[in-house]
């Protein structure tokens, strides 16, 4: 197993599981770490979600001290009740901040190819959009390299390297849709499937990196950060919702379909003067004229 990734700062994400460990292993292995031209940190998220978490923790910064590498964590104390969205949202808030302390450029994951098909799947149960089949990507700020390998070539590598992991109990737990997939529906895919699958995917990736670019250039904010709502109102229901979703991404604000659902209707029946609510105290202000973001 090779990586891909040019030299520079990075924080690499690790839960102590055996997608993470490989990770680290590879990193370190690969570049020498921790004297070349790679810097790492690693980052470790306690959810706080089962008892024994805490031995994960201890389980990677051994791990980090072992490498000769600086080592975070945080404990989030989420609870039992706490939701996939939640989790992830709270993880990924912490290692943007460990980013930014470190002054690291990128963060790493150990998504594979695996994860970029169960997450596919959940979206597409979910009543995805169109970015849901290409959720799991590289980027400038999140960085998964493992994305073109597949589950069973980690574990290989791992039992080839006499790699020690710690394994997540509720892992088992097929309560959970992202589990029940990944326990009971991919393994049986043929690999004539798979190989299907992540062909659509990967064509479906595409295909929104062209979308986005045609978005770019026709939706119009002026300098003022105004939109013609007489323009948007003319707009097909279905490609209003495109621009929309572009505009708030752009504003990097968080949504639905059920959010964008409402937000095209609101913003093209509302009078002037009324405003519509988005996300964390940000609001659509309608006018007479134009729409424009603002936080209350």
């Amino acid at each position: 197993m090779k990586l891909d990734l040019e030299p520079g700062r990075y924080v690499v994400a690790v839960s102590g599981g055996i997608d993470s460990v490989v990770l680290l292993h590879l990193l370190v292995t690969t570049f020498h770490l921790p004297h070349s031209t790679f810097h790492i940190v690693v980052a470790h998220f306690d959810h706080g979600i089962r008892d024994d978490s805490v031995e994960d923790r201890q389980f990677v910064e051994g791990l980090a001290k072992q490498g000769g590498l600086q080592f975070y964590y945080r404990e989030g104390n989420l609870g039992r009740k706490t939701s996939e969205a939640e989790a992830r949202s709270a993880r990924y808030q912490f290692l943007q901040e460990i980013r930014e302390k470190t002054n690291a450029e990128t963060i790493i994951t150990a998504h594979h190819e695996d994860d970029l098909i169960e997450s596919a799947f959940i979206n597409v149960l979910r009543g995805t959009g169109r970015k849901g089949l290409s959720s799991l990507g590289s980027g400038r700020e999140i960085k998964r390299p493992l994305l073109g390998k597949t589950k069973q070539e980690i574990k290989d590598y791992a039992a080839k390297h006499n790699l020690a992991w710690h394994e997540d109990s509720t892992n088992l737990d097929n309560r959970y849709l992202r589990n029940y997939l990944r326990n009971r529906v991919l393994p049986k895919l043929t690999a004539a499937q798979r190989i299907q699958l992540v062909d659509i995917l990967d064509s479906a990736g595409q295909r929104n990196i062209e979308i986005d670019k045609i978005l770019a250039r026709l939706v119009y904010i002026d300098k003022s950060g105004k939109m013609d709502r007489s323009w948007f109102i003319a707009l097909p229901h279905a490609v209003a919702r495109e621009v929309l979703s572009h505009w708030l991404n752009e504003c990097s604000l968080r949504f639905d379909r059920v959010a964008i659902e409402r937000l095209v209707v609101s913003l093209k029946t509302l009078h002037p003067g009324a405003k519509s609510d988005i996300t964390g105290g940000w609001y659509f202000i309608i006018g007479k004229k134009d729409i424009r973001i603002q936080r209350l």
